[in-house]
């Protein structure tokens, strides 16, 4: 389809119709279109077999006070991935998938902070092992640039606010996207409605609030204990973690303001917040499928307990010793 700018994608009729049906996007599909299609449904469909094949590993290898987390943790890029293919090939329901994939990725955010106490033993081992240290919460997303705040001791009520942080997330994140769905059906929710008047931008702004507050509990955690755990490779994880954070909401944000704003093109059948989507989508997967490579790498290993002793002379001494067991 011939383009004349930046009017013909936001005044042509063409370019304002309903998302297209699932057998419209497969009858417009030209060569390179199968090709493409084809190819990212097949790393879809491999980030889950691998995602699969290392639930399988956990069960059979992992301690049983980490496999939920790990296993959450490590879904998070599959099913992304799994939900922008199905999204890709189905328009219509691409509302629903990116539902799907915020509210899991809401709870792998607590998961991931359990997961980081569940590697140093537990509530118990935490307490007990940094009882007599501090908790450094002048730090993203909230208070980064409140270097004044004072530290926080490490205390039972503490580590319980830390998991309420994130955990109201989880649970909030799941209510206002049943709520949503509900307003959906009865014409007061569009994602692409963002007049004051509409549920949606009311929605996704208190959710917003609700994502930088469960982001800072997971953030201060890691911050003390990124030196206690680097053996366990808790850096690189928790880079993954952000990545998968940074590329499903803002990535997909910043393509669909563009969208919105007629910035992309449409060229029908897709209209173009639906092409906006689509793009997203498409980048998902290669990312998701990318991610979940690396992620594999990094959680497949022997899951040892730490040492008992505190400090970080310990942690060099037990990486010294394995660098030098390594280069033998």
């Amino acid at each position: 389809m011939k383009m004349d700018g930046t009017n013909r994608t936001l005044f042509d009729p063409k370019c304002r119709e309903p998302a297209p049906l699932a057998i419209d996007v497969i009858m417009q599909l030209d060569v390179f279109g199968i090709v493409l299609f084809s190819v990212l449904t097949f790393m879809a469909t491999v980030s889950m077999l691998i995602f699969i094949e290392e639930c399988i590993y956990i069960y059979k290898k992992v301690p049983p006070n980490k496999k939920t987390e790990i296993i959450w943790v490590t879904g998070a890029a599959p099913v992304i991935g799994t939900m922008s293919c199905l999204g890709m090939w189905i328009p219509k329901a691409t509302m629903f998938c990116d539902m799907t994939s915020a509210t899991y990725f809401a709870i792998v955010i607590f998961k991931f902070l359990i997961l980081m106490i569940e590697e140093v033993g537990g509530d118990d081992a935490f307490l007990k092992r940094f009882e007599k240290k501090t908790l450094k919460i002048s730090t993203g997303p909230c208070c980064c640039c409140c270097p004044c705040l004072p530290n926080a001791s490490i205390t039972p009520r503490n580590l319980f606010m830390l998991k309420l942080g994130s955990f109201q997330f989880a649970l909030s994140k799941l209510v206002l996207t049943i709520f949503s769905i509900v307003l959906w059906t009865n014409g007061n929710f569009n994602t692409a409605e963002v007049a004051m008047n509409g549920g949606a931008i009311w929605i996704n702004s208190f959710i917003g609030v609700l994502t930088i507050i469960a982001l800072w509990p997971v953030a201060i955690l890691f911050i003390h204990l990124k030196e206690s755990l680097r053996i366990l490779k808790i850096v690189p994880k928790y880079a993954m973690y952000q990545m998968v954070l940074i590329l499903s909401q803002l990535q997909t944000a910043i393509i669909n303001i563009l969208a919105m704003n007629g910035t992309i093109a449409c060229a029908p059948p897709y209209t173009s917040q639906a092409r906006g989507y689509l793009m997203s989508q498409q980048l998902l997967i290669v990312e998701m499928f990318i991610i979940t490579l690396v992620t594999r790498l990094l959680y497949r290993r022997q899951y040892d307990p730490l040492p008992e002793e505190d400090g970080e002379e310990e942690i060099k001494k037990t990486l010294t010793s394995k660098n030098t067991l390594e280069n033998a």
